[in-house]
């Protein structure tokens, strides 16, 4: 019989916790074989990223994964096999009770925030004793063998190879966007959490000698874009140049239409995680906007990754990449992420050929699902 899993979400980062939990939901049915619910307290973002799904259905089916709406008022229902509390959420204490009772007992399970910190190693798969009697293994996504791995569907990468390998899939692809880079234009995507400092990033591209096309889905860093351009009307579809620099207006799309657009694009600037670990999977240059914490923590996370991701560059490209990575999450007002960007420019070959090695690595390695399949049969 197929093991039954329940992956509770609570929609915090707007589309960065259902982006992760749906992937996982859907990969552990169609890879796996495993009897899948997702729980999610807020279906509106779930129904944005996958246009068949219902924001007002209480229970639906998509792709073979059932979709319960997750409301105040908790109905029972029967405890899966594995229970996952996705980004240390609090599952509903009916549900936690009924867990207790339950015979055989299910494999709990926290599946943590991504991170490149050397502690992670340490703590991925130990055991939490909790007041109901139950034990709760943490699962640590991560980019090493002593981690749970990153989110990979099977054939991801072949898929990106293919599609770079067709200049006309590309074109076809973008022209369904209405988007039709000038010959010769650096097509730039953009994807970030309000940013005070992008003026001077955006003042940069402007300047340049070579024409750059910015591609920018709906979202909170639209506002900052407006700013610079004068409060100029950005609606979906709307095109401004400036100077060098034209900048479009893109549609919220579907997972797999992002994906193929970071593939289309000499440099993406991703947020949060779900789009930060696609964006590795694109394997071209990216700058990470990470989510800001309390007590600066993010920095650590930051450093961290960069300290990771940085080895097997040259000391020159390997600062102009840690100067660009920073300047872009400087939170002061008025951070100039310019300087840092012409330098980045510079050693650009070098972070291309980078990026797609550091892909390849992190490709050698097992899939969090396919991890995540494998501790629970040997838990069993």
């Amino acid at each position: 019989m197929k093991a039954t899993w329940d992956i509770f979400c609570t929609v915090v980062d707007n589309y960065g916790d259902i982006g992760i939990t749906w992937r996982l939901a859907h990969q552990l049915q169609a890879e796996h074989g495993m009897q899948v619910r997702l729980w999610v307290d807020d279906l509106v973002p779930f129904a944005r990223l996958w246009p068949a799904a219902s924001a007002d259905q209480p229970q639906q089916w998509h792709e073979g994964v059932e979709v319960r709406h997750w409301s105040g008022e908790w109905q029972a229902t029967e405890v899966a096999d594995v229970v996952v509390g996705a980004f240390a959420c609090k599952l509903p204490p009916e549900y936690v009770d009924a867990m207790a009772v339950r015979s055989p007992s299910p494999l709990w399970l926290n599946l943590d925030y991504l991170s490149a910190e050397t502690w992670v190693d340490g703590c991925h798969g130990l055991p939490s004793p909790q007041p109901c009697g139950l034990r709760k293994y943490f699962f640590f996504p991560g980019f090493t063998t002593g981690t749970g791995g990153l989110l990979r569907e099977a054939g991801l990468l072949e898929r990106r190879e293919a599609f770079e390998a067709d200049p006309s899939a590309r074109q076809t692809f973008l022209a369904d966007l209405g988007v039709e880079p000038e010959p010769g234009a650096r097509l730039l995507s953009l994807f970030a959490y309000e940013h005070s400092g992008l003026a001077s990033w955006l003042d940069a591209l402007a300047d340049d000698t070579r024409s750059n096309h910015l591609l920018v889905p709906e979202g909170r860093v639209l506002a900052d874009v407006r700013q610079w351009l004068g409060d100029a009307a950005l609606d979906v579809g709307s095109q401004v140049q400036r100077g060098s620099l034209k900048v479009q207006v893109l549609p919220f799309v579907r997972q797999s239409d992002y994906d193929r657009l970071l593939w289309s694009c000499y440099f993406n600037a991703v947020r949060g995680e779900d789009s930060f670990v696609r964006a590795q999977w694109a394997a071209a240059p990216m700058v990470w906007h990470i989510y800001v914490q309390e007590e600066y923590a993010h920095w650590e996370k930051l450093e961290a990754f960069l300290d990771r991701y940085g080895q097997g560059l040259s000391p020159a490209a390997y600062a102009a990449l840690r100067g660009l990575w920073r300047a872009w999450n400087q939170s002061v007002e008025g951070a100039d992420i310019g300087p840092a960007w012409r330098e980045a420019l510079e050693h650009w070959p070098e972070l291309v050929a980078h990026a797609r090695q550091w892909c390849a690595i992190q490709a050698a390695q097992p899939d969090l699902a396919t991890a995540l399949v494998q501790f629970y049969r040997n838990w069993l």
